[in-house]
């Protein structure tokens, strides 16, 4: 029998991260020491089969060769799992840039490049989207953080995507783009088309409406409040208690 590890009695205070990226800087490190981040790993295994829960929070401690007091590094137990989601995804994206530009196709643009990585990041959802809305009522009750992981999205897409603007569009071009994911990404959970398609066609929609979504709703925190409604809205609907 594998030995089981201990763990510290203390966990190092990360730095807190900048809300835009820097062309000049690195970016500082994530919310997720480096146990956590291997503990959370070994559980998103298990969130298709567990969802987002203790209990696969727990089996990724047992798998990451941790005791089952393990859980406690986790003060926000299940929706730490969320935050690793949200986290993971949005950093694979760097290799979904990579793929883009090494298929061969006509070089794309700015604005092609936002619409695919905003496709391939909803994409990452796939093997958890019959979980997602359990995660949509996390992330209703926890929504500074809510607020802040789509907003680092929004930069990250528009980033990766070589978006160089320094006028007031920096603000704008990502609140649109934040409330046009966040909408496709409720809209999925209810798609049961083939790949997707359905979500994929509303999401083109949201795309060719996109000013008008930002000039009306202004800000990331006025739409994420309207999201967080509807969201538990279409939960409650489901017969959820939240």
């Amino acid at each position: 029998m594998a030995t089981k590890r201990l763990l510290p009695l203390t966990r190092f205070t990360q730095p807190l991260r900048r809300p835009y990226h820097s062309y000049t800087h690195p970016a500082p490190p994530g919310p997720f020491n480096e146990i956590e981040r291997s503990i959370l790993s070994s559980a998103a295994k298990h969130i298709p089969s567990h969802g987002f829960t203790s209990t696969s929070l727990a089996l990724g401690c047992s798998d990451a060769g941790y005791i089952a007091a393990s859980t406690n590094l986790f003060p926000k137990a299940a929706f730490s799992l969320v935050e690793w989601h949200l986290l993971a995804q949005r950093e694979a994206l760097k290799g979904e840039v990579d793929a883009i530009a090494g298929d061969g196709a006509k070089p794309m643009g700015v604005g092609a490049k936002v619409k695919e990585l905003t496709w391939r990041r909803l994409m990452g959802n796939e093997e958890v989207i019959h979980r997602w809305q359990e995660a949509l009522a996390l992330l209703a009750s926890h929504p500074s953080t809510s607020i802040h992981e789509l907003a680092l999205l929004s930069d990250e897409i528009w980033f990766l995507s070589g978006d160089v603007s320094v006028d007031t569009s920096w603000y704008t071009k990502r609140a649109s783009l934040s409330t046009i994911y966040a909408a496709t990404e409720l809209f999925m959970t209810t798609d049961k088309s083939v790949g997707f398609q359905e979500t994929r066609e509303f999401m083109e929609r949201r795309f060719e409406d996109g000013r008008s979504i930002g000039s009306t709703l202004g800000s990331v925190g006025q739409w994420v409040g309207f999201t967080a409604h509807a969201g538990l809205n279409v939960l409650r609907s489901k017969g959820v208690r939240i």
